[in-house]
């Protein structure tokens, strides 16, 4: 029998849609945000998470009673491309960095990079030091080196050029985003205009293909040969989306894509798996999927999909820098203790685990740090910056837009 309920409590009793929307941060629809970005953002981390978790050629990877490729077949052949997850970060840093320089100066430029990455960075190194500290302390060995130069040198950001083991193991990205970084803010101290960025978009892929000629380590280095085109192609997308397609942004993006597809050769063969294990990846699969990328952040950025205004999409894109950080060093240990307390649910719901306690210390991070200590940080950055304004210090408005990560 169905009762009536009066109009006045149906309308104070929260609906459940409603209740899921009061944990997701309000965003301003004017703030310029693509939530379709933002969404492919966390799509390409949970690519990466899924290599690291079910497509790994590691041997035994939680332990001697699962074999990957027997236990889950399909997934870890699937998920055996997850790594195209890095291609596609550095293909949306192209485009979300253009976007965060214009209109910039150089110093702008860098207090944003510093407070939208070390906080949250330093955080997890921390967060990361804590465990392993305390499974060595309970007589278990740590994954993790916890010794003070190791950590010291880890704060930086660049373990690797300091001759140290990274503490995140997913950090090597952020060096190579750093360089990245390095090369906008030359572009800024030149001066940031459609014309020069274009020169700049060709330019570098030119150099790219002599240091790769001269196989010389420097030019490797500086200018990220391997990973150039993804960042060029990325630039190019955002500079359609600002002023709208046009041949000489066509040809930028053919040239750099195929630079991009060629070269993915060296990162296919990088993740080549002994015969014995089955077949590695597929040159052909692998631009496959990261042409379907591609095209996807093209109709995000000048397409239908940049018209997406869904805020949990933007929510989703907050919480993935966080989640990446986080997702093998914290996530992967947390799914193996899930394991060993629960052999009997088996390795899937263990994985689920270690997905979810992810998921949510990535939005206890947004929460704790991201929103409090990083805003804090640009705001004491931009003061430092002109000391006679230190004394009247105006605090960061509370729904400042967030930086494009």
């Amino acid at each position: 029998m169905l009762t009536s309920v009066p109009a006045e409590a149906a309308r104070s009793r929260p609906r459940p849609l409603q209740a899921v929307r009061r944990l997701i941060p309000r965003t301003s629809a004017g703030d310029g945000r693509l939530a379709a970005v933002d969404g492919l953002r966390l799509l390409a981390a949970a690519a990466v998470a899924a290599y690291h978790y079910l497509g790994t050629p590691t041997p035994r990877f939680w332990g001697e009673a699962y074999d990957l490729p027997q236990a889950a077949p399909l997934l870890h052949a699937v998920t055996l491309y997850g790594w195209l997850g890095v291609e596609a970060f550095f293909l949306i840093s192209g485009f979300a960095i253009c976007m965060s320089c214009w209109g910039r100066t150089p110093a702008q430029f860098a207090v944003s990079r510093i407070a939208r990455l070390f906080p949250l960075y330093w955080a997890v190194v921390l967060i990361i030091v804590t465990a392993g500290t305390v499974t060595v302390l309970a007589g278990q060995r740590s994954g993790a080196p916890t010794d003070l130069r190791t950590t010291l040198g880890n704060l930086t950001m660049i373990p690797g050029p300091l001759g140290l083991q990274a503490t995140d193991g997913v950090a090597w990205t952020l060096w190579v985003e750093a360089r990245f970084y390095l090369l906008m803010g030359v572009l800024l101290l030149i001066g940031l205009t459609y014309r020069r960025v274009i020169a700049f978009g060709f330019l570098w892929l030119t150099l790219a293909a002599i240091g790769r000629e001269l196989d010389s380590t420097f030019l490797n280095e500086f200018l990220l040969t391997r990973y150039a085109g993804l960042f060029v192609t990325g630039i190019a997308l955002y500079l359609m989306h600002r002023f709208g397609p046009n041949l000489l942004l066509w040809l930028l993006t053919g040239f750099a894509w195929c630079y991009t597809l060629t070269v993915l050769q060296d990162r296919i063969a990088a993740h080549a798996v002994p015969a014995a294990q089955g077949a590695g990846p597929s040159w052909a699969v692998g631009a496959a999927a990261l042409t379907g990328f591609l095209v996807l952040l093209a109709l995000a950025g000048h397409g239908p999909l940049r018209h997406l205004r869904w805020r949990p999409l933007i929510y989703a894109g907050a919480l993935t820098y966080p989640f990446y950080l986080v997702h093998q060093s914290l996530g992967i240990p947390a799914a193996r203790g899930f394991l060993k307390i629960a052999p009997d649910l088996g390795l899937l719901p263990s994985v689920a685990f270690g997905l979810l306690f992810s998921l949510l210390l990535a939005a206890a991070l947004d929460r704790l740090v991201d929103r409090r200590l990083s805003r804090l940080l640009r705001h004491r950055l931009t003061a430092a910056l002109d000391p006679t304004e230190g004394d009247r210090p105006t605090p960061p408005p509370v729904n400042s837009p967030r930086e494009p990560a």
